[in-house]
């Protein structure tokens, strides 16, 4: 749900350079209680620069939307640690126990939800699409209702996920999902122009574009910018997007699992 109290429009750039200072700047009228989106597969693709700039901000009692919660020292874990997460909707917590540990101790509400499901309820939330049915979840919890989303300090559950409606296409049952729309969204590109067009390196264009599509506010960090980007390389039009910041040089890629053989120098990885 939408919050029109979440963000204010002042120093909001106008016309139609959209580059803003730093990441600071970008993210200085993003309010507590926001719901934020978050592109990103683990660290791939990960807007780590607005994520920290978002920590320094001392914003809290958000609610975010992303694939994963990040790990304890990384990415949105570090939000999570500084107590700065009221909600989270994911698809994947394995990598950081800490989300479950202030899950099950009822410090936080997570709504898992299946991976596909979630890249499909946002991509509805930015194409206007209210809802939409799918097969993933039929004869789950997931249709059921009943699922965990807060718990009680005593372990009882304190909010369940409610039972969703099913309804059946040629003859096959399917649940109603409703589209995910955020307050603000943060993702990754590896170039942008000062419109807003985004190209995104490989896999790193997993959820970043579903994601800004999703935001009434999205902000884009960029590892370079350029005047202007050929229509037909462009994968998120600018359109999508309101503000883009410059990755600092420099900035480090992080990998979470080294899975090659022999020594990373031998392969030009950075680690």
């Amino acid at each position: 749900m939408l919050r029109s109290d979440a963000l204010s429009t002042e120093g909001a750039p106008l016309g139609i350079d959209k580059l803003v200072p730093d990441a600071a700047a970008a993210v200085a009228d993003i309010r507590s209680g926001a719901s934020i989106g978050v592109g990103g597969f683990g660290a791939c693709g990960l807007p780590i620069v607005l994520i920290n700039a978002l920590l320094n901000s001392g914003t809290d009692d958000l609610e975010i939307v992303s694939n994963n919660c990040g790990t304890d020292d990384y990415g949105l874990g570090a939000l999570l640690v500084a107590g700065r997460l009221r909600r989270v909707t994911a698809s994947y917590i394995g990598d950081n126990p800490a989300l479950t540990t202030k899950w099950l101790a009822g410090e936080i509400e997570l709504e898992l939800v299946p991976q596909g499901t979630l890249a499909e309820r946002l991509r509805a939330g930015g194409s206007g699409i209210a809802a939409f049915y799918t097969r993933a979840g039929v004869a789950t919890p997931i249709a059921d209702g009943g699922l965990p989303w807060r718990y009680a300090p005593d372990g009882t559950v304190a909010v369940a996920s409610p039972p969703r409606r099913v309804e059946l296409f040629d003859g096959v049952p399917h649940v109603l999902e409703h589209a995910t729309r955020t307050d603000v969204a943060l993702v990754r590109a590896a170039r942008g122009d000062r419109t807003g067009n985004l190209v995104f390196h490989a896999t790193a264009r997993n959820f970043n574009p579903l994601v800004a599509m999703a935001g009434r506010l999205t902000i884009a960090e960029v590892e370079e910018v350029v005047e202007e980007l050929p229509p037909d390389e462009v994968h998120l039009p600018g359109v999508f997007v309101q503000r883009v910041v410059v990755v600092p040089e420099g900035t480090p890629k992080r990998i979470d699992r080294l899975t090659v053989q022999g020594q990373p120098e031998e392969w030009g990885i950075y680690r």
